[in-house]
């Protein structure tokens, strides 16, 4: 596997949290301290550069992770099969993922099947469908242009999607379907890791592709490409990624998966702030996060959108990392993301599941129990 990245900081001195005192805080800390150095050195944490890494990000940046008596150590990853991979093995302790994939995990499609949870939606929507220059300078305008143009041409067309059991696969998809256009015979669907989707669009290797920012964005400011709709358009509210881990990790490491769920449910409500989203931009466009310009993350964390070709609108909220209760895993949102499996014809029949898998998978009691831990959002940096 290629190597990954790894950043590492000294704890700094506790603070209080909502709802201990500062000496139970701190006996809390010296247990977790003495966890840690029985297993390893770090926790360690996993996240493909996206923007909606920001929450895992912010959290390192800000110190919160050593304010809740941890030592985190993050690793980026190319994509989300290496991720998984490394999750699955022991390499990582917790991950950054499409909401789908713990329950692909689970189930073992595609994978190992290794039992997983989240205790955490770290955003709602936040992705893009962008079609080539080459297809526009065609004539294609919008969904209902594009299955006239494959129908004239009979061309099959080339997309891609991150992730074969993601929000990105079935809501292109559905998106798809909704003009008219079969997924499975007028398109060809393929799986390329965030970071490329761009570069393969530039290269002709793709003619569309549905993406998290900033890589849609990368396309319409190098004009290799543009926006035809966003997925918070589509399915309004969905999940997007979550903190994944193994059910064995989250049973063996309870306090510290826990204290972990409580930074990260602070960083998301600072990364929602306005005032901070400008630090979040040049924090993730260094080399180590996304390693992007700072104009293509601009782009998704204001409320204006630029969808290319002089399609400027008002957008607010393209990345939800706290407001709508998004950080609770509940039912409903499990639920949204088999129905969205089923749907899209990418399973069979849901009678072939295990009727209590969502809640197996989305864990709403364990996310109370780490909110118990959380202060309020810190103030605007």
């Amino acid at each position: 596997m290629k190597k990954s990245q790894a950043i590492s900081t000294s704890p700094p001195p506790p603070v209080a949290r909502r709802g201990l005192s500062a000496s139970s805080l701190q006996n809390t800390i010296t247990h977790l301290n003495t966890k840690r150095h029985t297993r390893r050195a770090a926790l360690r944490l996993g996240f493909v550069a996206l923007t909606d890494c920001a929450p895992i990000v912010m959290a390192h940046e800000l110190g919160l992770f050593e304010q809740h008596g941890l030592h985190v150590e993050l690793s980026r990853e190319v994509g989300w099969a290496t991720i998984r991979d490394k999750m699955i093995y022991g390499e990582l302790d917790a991950v950054h993922a499409p909401a789908g994939m713990v329950f692909a995990t689970t189930l073992g499609l595609g994978s190992v099947a290794t039992d997983c949870l989240t205790a955490l939606v770290l955003n709602l929507h936040g992705n893009a469908i962008t079609l080539s220059q080459r297809l526009r300078q065609a004539g294609v305008e919008d969904g209902h242009s594009l299955r006239e143009y494959i129908r004239r041409k009979r061309e099959r067309l080339t997309f891609g999607v991150v992730y074969h059991w993601s929000s990105h696969h079935v809501l292109l998809r559905q998106w798809l379907r909704s003009f008219g256009i079969d997924p499975e015979r007028d398109v060809q669907i393929v799986v390329v890791p965030p970071s490329q989707v761009f570069v393969n669009l530039r290269a002709g290797h793709l003619d569309g592709y549905c993406v998290g920012e900033p890589w849609a964005s990368l396309a319409v400011m190098h004009r290799s490409g543009w926006i035809v709709a966003r997925t918070a358009e589509i399915a309004p509210l969905h999940p997007e990624k979550v903190l994944m881990v193994r059910n064995d990790f989250a049973a063996r490491s309870h306090d510290e998966h826990l204290a972990m769920v409580a930074a990260l449910i602070e960083a998301c409500a600072w990364c929602d702030a306005p005032e901070n989203r400008e630090c979040i931009v040049e924090t993730l466009a260094r080399p180590q996060y996304v390693s992007a310009p700072t104009e293509a993350l601009r782009m998704s964390m204001r409320d204006i959108y630029d969808f290319g070709y002089g399609r400027v609108e008002q957008c607010p909220g393209f990345n939800l990392f706290a407001r709508e209760n998004a950080n609770e895993p509940t039912p409903g949102r499990a639920r949204w993301v088999m129905d969205s499996f089923f749907k899209s014809g990418l399973l069979p029949a849901p009678d072939s599941y295990p009727a209590q898998l969502t809640e197996q998978c989305f864990r709403a009691d364990l996310h109370a129990k780490a909110l118990e831990l959380t202060a309020p959002i810190l103030s605007a940096a």
